[in-house]
């Protein structure tokens, strides 16, 4: 039967019947093989002439096709009509993709296949919210030039529960979502209202999802708080973008099978590395080591071994940890919490290479020339022993200042750390031959006081340390990724495509503004660009030309189609070295153990269409993490600045829109927005090419990288935002006496609107007195203008009459 459930009644035979006899115990035709037959079939199908054509007849094969079907429908690779019929997707009239929402209520949706986003009006967002998944057609093309799409068909709810404020009116609540992408109010019956008070922050479960005609309903499932109670805002960044916490039954009962140490029949078979001196080298504050080193040099370089914790060997491919481990597609880092894609008994046990404990790894041992070019390179599996759990910081101080205690502690370890050392500066200069973009950006790190609020803002300082570590993780996934395309195997890689043409069409021309040159025609690559920003390092203006070149570029993602990695320079590039912390990494772990068993791609338990499922899955909870950890990081510095309204600081302008220009603050290292209207009074013309505000009648020009200072006006909370009035331009104080004074004038108009912030509201009796100003002036203008005729007619008149007089006296 095994034969009949994988074969159609032309007697054709799914190629990837293997890898599904090994995932599952009741196999059935591949998403590949149902997707050839749709095809060729070239007609919507009924389920049940489907299965007719794939010969399943089975009860349990009937139940698992349908299964599947309604996943290919919800992955946007098959669609159903008004009948039921089964098609495929027809990518060139329907496109499937995420949408993307606006708080003004239209929205984007953001294709799988890549490609341009299409633009959905607020009419064609009724249906919809943020993150759904939906088909499309194209329409047309809006006023803008923009491609604009019309809903065909939902296939995935991105949202089951919304988390926001309730305000009750009429026995009627709404809540208003936090998340401001999502543009629609819940309806909250009196009945389902969970006796949430006005205001307080709730979890809300949609109960209905909009429609064309209505909005969403839902009810009170949970009432987290009033508003901004201490921890607030992780808790609902968690609930907003529906963050897995909990650990589901089926998880914790396979826990419990794990012990504290490695069993003595688990290392059967492996390399011993335990008297290797392999040591981890992580931050102060780090709970989990996933990666090891050690090096030696050789006649011809060195031999560099990283050995990364052997997740897959614990983590088996459809066992509930895998599923919930694939469904968090990472671990999300808040500044004072982790929510963890593995249980802590194995991200922080079993799994972590904590020192003098055997612990299973993954070894990736290459052999690296004096050029920094990587030689030859094996994978195989190891058991090994960590020697020391070194921080930055303490390597650092070691290698760079000769710290005397710590060397006399380390002494064992210390000849092999300067042979690692050794070998980062290769691999730094080859970084540099190769083009290798290093963007030079600030990171930052939250200190919180005893009350768990915000004391400091610090930047987070990279020493040689990290740059040591991330070089050799750098080597390990660039092998990694040569080792599966030389093998030939489908994997997921991590790739970055180059800037799109209209992108480059923009930074050239901000570029030639400059006096400036990218090489490279219409297809330059990051040797392109690394070589500008090192011509531009000693400019006044690097920081803001190197801000413009890093927003060309787009954003790197997983899939499992190499296009090399732009930033990087790499030809081929994955993800390899941490598999605690993302599900991608564990993948290619797996394929590399297939590989290293004998197997080859047609008995791999994933396919490639599989793996793109996976690497757009793993995109999406990687930027679910991102903007998670932005909202909490952005509540906090809001929260910061509170008690700060009124004071002045000194700041960059890191981003310039036709609303107004945005400033990051010195030391502080928070950002806001100075509105366009709180700047001079003139009329502001936005150059989004030369990234610059510049006034019509003064002719002050506001650009990127600008040296301004502000003054903080207000805070949100609920939209995380600040708001700036600009004291006065740094920049003018070599200007003429003209912008001096219009500098001293913001700067009191600054002061005196923080110290009075209603100063702005409206006068009634004001607005009504210059509403009656023009009829004013045009009625004085009007009897102006009778009373000059009646001067120039009285005039006319003595004129005549003295003509008259003269006329007589002549006669």
């Amino acid at each position: 039967m095994a034969r009949e459930s994988n074969s159609n009644k032309r007697g054709q035979i799914d190629p990837h019947r293997a890898g599904e006899a090994k995932k599952y115990d009741n196999p059935i035709p591949s998403r590949e093989f149902i997707i050839e037959q749709l095809t060729e079939y070239g007609a919507p199908i009924g389920f049940v002439e489907l299965a007719e054509l794939l010969r399943l007849y089975k009860e349990q094969d009937l139940e698992a096709l349908s299964r599947r079907v309604n996943a290919m429908e919800r992955d946007g690779q098959v669609v159903r009509n008004r009948r039921g019929g089964i098609c495929v997707v027809n990518h060139k009239d329907l496109i499937t993709g995420r949408v993307i929402g606006h708080p003004d209520g239209f929205g984007f949706l953001k294709p799988d296949d890549g490609g341009e986003d299409l633009f959905l009006s607020p009419r064609n967002m009724r249906p919809l919210l943020h993150g759904d998944k939906a088909v499309v057609r194209i329409v047309g093309v809006d006023r803008r030039g923009r491609k604009e799409g019309a809903v065909v068909e939902v296939l995935e709810r991105g949202n089951h529960q919304v988390v926001g404020r309730i305000y009750l009116e009429s026995n009627v609540g709404f809540v208003v979502p936090d998340n401001k992408r999502i543009h629609q109010d819940l309806v909250i019956p009196v009945d389902d209202q969970g006796g949430a008070g006005h205001g307080q922050m709730v979890i809300a479960e949609i109960v209905e999802q909009p429609n064309k005609r209505s909005p969403p309903i839902g009810r009170v499932v949970e009432v987290l708080g009033d508003h901004m109670a201490p921890g607030m805002e992780i808790d609902i960044a968690i609930r907003t973008h529906e963050l897995p916490v909990e650990w589901p039954e089926a998880v914790a009962d396979e826990v419990l099978a794990f012990g504290d140490e490695v069993p003595a029949e688990a290392t059967q078979g492996r390399v011993d590395l335990r008297r290797l001196p392999l040591v981890t080298i992580d931050g102060a504050d780090a709970r989990d080591f996933d990666d090891a080193v050690y090096c030696e040099k050789k006649p011809k370089g060195w031999k560099l071994l990283v050995c990364i914790a052997d997740v897959s060997a614990y983590v088996m491919p459809g066992s509930a940890l895998d599923r919930e481990a694939r469904a968090r597609g990472n671990s999300v880092y808040f500044p004072d919490r982790v929510i963890p894609m593995l249980p802590e008994v194995l991200s922080n046990g079993l799994c972590s290479l904590n020192p003098d404990v055997d612990r299973l790894c993954m070894v990736c041992e290459m052999h690296i020339d004096h050029a920094g070019k990587i030689t030859r390179s094996r994978f195989f599996e190891g058991v090994m022993r960590s020697h020391a759990r070194l921080t930055y910081d303490k390597v650092a101080a070691m290698l760079l200042d000769g710290d005397p205690k710590l060397c006399e502690r380390y002494a064992e370890l210390l000849p092999h750390l300067h042979e690692l050392y050794a070998l980062y500066q290769v691999l730094h200069r080859s970084r540099s031959v190769r083009g290798a973009i290093d963007f030079d950006t600030t990171e930052t790190r939250i200190i919180f006081n005893d009350q768990q609020k915000v004391d400091t803002i610090v930047p987070l300082v990279r020493n040689d340390a990290h740059r040591l570590i991330e070089e050799c993780m750098l080597a390990a996934n660039v092998a990694a990724a040569r080792f599966l395309l030389r093998k030939k195997l489908p994997a997921l890689f991590r790739i970055h495509e180059g800037p799109t043409a209209d992108r480059l069409e923009d930074l050239r021309a901000f570029l030639a503004e400059l006096g400036l040159f990218l090489a490279g025609g219409d297809t330059p690559d990051a040797k392109d660009y690394a070589d500008l920003l090192n011509s531009v390092k000693d400019r006044p203006d690097a920081h803001l030309i190197q801000t413009v070149l890093l927003r060309s570029m787009s954003q790197a993602v997983y899939s499992s189609d190499n296009i090399g990695h732009f930033g990087l320079s790499f030809p081929a590039y994955t993800h390899f070295t941490s598999p605690i912390r993302r599900y991608p990494d564990l993948v290619v772990h797996r394929a590399i153990k297939h590989l290293l068993a004998g197997g080859d791609k047609h008995d791999f338990e994933y396919g490639a269409t599989e793996l793109e499922t996976l690497g757009e899955h793993c995109s999406a909870t990687e930027r679910r993490a991102d903007e998670a950890t932005r909202d909490v990081v952005s509540w906090l510095k809001c929260e910061y600045m509170m008690d700060k309204i009124g004071e002045s600081f000194d700041g960059t302008i890191t981003s310039v829109t036709s609303f107004g220009i945005f400033v990051e603050l010195d030391e502080i290292y928070v950002d806001g927005l100075v509105h366009i209207t709180s700047l001079d009074k003139d009329y502001y013309h936005f150059d989004p090419v030369g990234h610059r505000l510049t006034g019509e009648r003064s002719g002050e020009v506001y650009r990127l990288g600008d040296r301004v200072r502000i003054t903080v006006a207000a805070v949100n909370l609920d939209e995380r935002k600040l708001d700036f009035v600009l004291v006065e331009k740094r920049d003018s104080k070599g200007a003429g006496p003209a912008a001096k004074r219009r500098a001293r004038k913001r700067k009191a108009k600054a002061v005196a609107k923080a110290a009075n912030p209603n100063s702005n509201k409206p006068n009634s009796k004001k607005v009504e007195q210059r509403a009656e100003q023009p009829k004013k002036k045009r009625k004085k203008a009007s009897d102006k203008k009778q009373a000059k005729k009646r001067d120039k007619s009285k005039n006319a008149r003595k004129e005549t009459k003295k003509g008259k007089r003269s006329k007589s006296k002549k006669v």
